[in-house]
């Protein structure tokens, strides 16, 4: 039976395997979703290449949406449950959705997101003002440009018009996302990483390493690196792999319908963050607060084990 035939192997050759499940999952799915698309949205398969990379036409929004939802799908929620199908007698043991969790660690997890976003952008400013040395140029302007190109992608996925469109936003950046990321990289690589080194704490950071790596957007790589073990450690402390998954989806939602609501507010207090009077100070008593918080769920989380 191919049910936890994994789980003996070396923790290379896992993680040789579930880069390959992900990789064929991901292909497989993408080429099917393509097929349906050429008569579901009318596009000529020919023009398929043109369109996936065609995201400055509003016209074509719809379509990008319904690739960025089966991509996530494909490379991220699938696989995992696949792979955890292939490691564990028990998949949902695996993965962490058979703890149970009291709706406290939920409130606390969610509320040590929200404080931990101050923080999380200003590190993201500190990222944005990365400048490599002169014999690097060619490889700063390529990281720019993928920079610039998640950006204009990013801006026109947040480009809602209507109620319905911010239901379909939030499903798409904030839900599916944070359960397939989740999954992915701290049900699986996370696991797996802490088995090969172990370490729990250095399996935490080479997941949130290659959490941040993946988004290829190297200005915001840092913040991306804190959230990721932030996650981490919130996994490993309840075992439940729902608290860093409702964490990831409170942090992306909070920016979905912050950009719906204010998109002008938004990307101006983005460009003048560092100005804010008394930022500092701000800064010093909201990462005292993040850290009282994140003690508190740490110890909460030992005494339930």
């Amino acid at each position: 039976m191919l049910r936890n035939s994994l789980s003996g192997l070396h923790p290379f050759p896992k993680i040789i395997f579930s880069l390959f499940i992900i990789m064929a999952c991901f292909l497989a799915i993408f080429l099917i979703a393509l097929l349906i698309a050429v008569p579901v949205f009318n596009i000529p398969i020919n023009e398929l290449t043109h369109q996936i990379g065609n995201y400055k036409n509003p016209d074509n929004f719809v379509f990008l949406k319904y690739l960025q939802t089966v991509q996530s799908l494909g490379l991220f929620v699938i696989p995992a449950f696949i792979i955890g199908y292939l490691m564990h007698n028990n998949t949902i043991t695996y993965l962490g959705f058979d703890v149970k969790i009291k709706p406290q660690r939920v409130i606390a997890a969610v509320i040590i997101m929200l404080v931990a976003l101050p923080l999380v952008n200003y590190l993201g400013v500190i990222n944005s003002s990365m400048d490599l040395p002169q014999w690097l140029s060619g490889l700063e302007q390529w990281m720019k440009d993928k920079e610039s190109s998640a950006r204009e992608l990013t801006e026109a996925f947040v480009s809602m018009k209507n109620f319905w469109q911010l239901l379909y936003g939030i499903f798409m950046i904030g839900l599916i996302p944070a359960v397939g990321e989740e999954l992915i990289f701290r049900g699986v690589f996370q696991r797996i990483f802490s088995e090969w080194t172990k370490n729990i704490h250095w399996g935490i950071f080479i997941a949130a390493f290659l959490f941040s790596a993946m988004h290829f957007q190297f200005y915001g790589f840092l913040p991306r690196l804190l959230l990721g073990m932030l996650f981490g450690y919130m996994f490993y402390w309840s075992r439940s792999i729902w608290i860093p998954i409702l964490a990831h989806f409170a942090n992306n939602t909070t920016a979905v319908v912050a950009y719906y609501f204010y998109p002008d507010k938004i990307n101006r207090e983005a460009n003048s963050f560092e100005s804010i009077p008394g930022l500092e100070i701000f800064l010093l008593v909201n990462a005292a607060i993040f850290a009282l918080l994140l003690l508190n769920f740490y110890r909460k989380s030992n005494e339930i084990r």
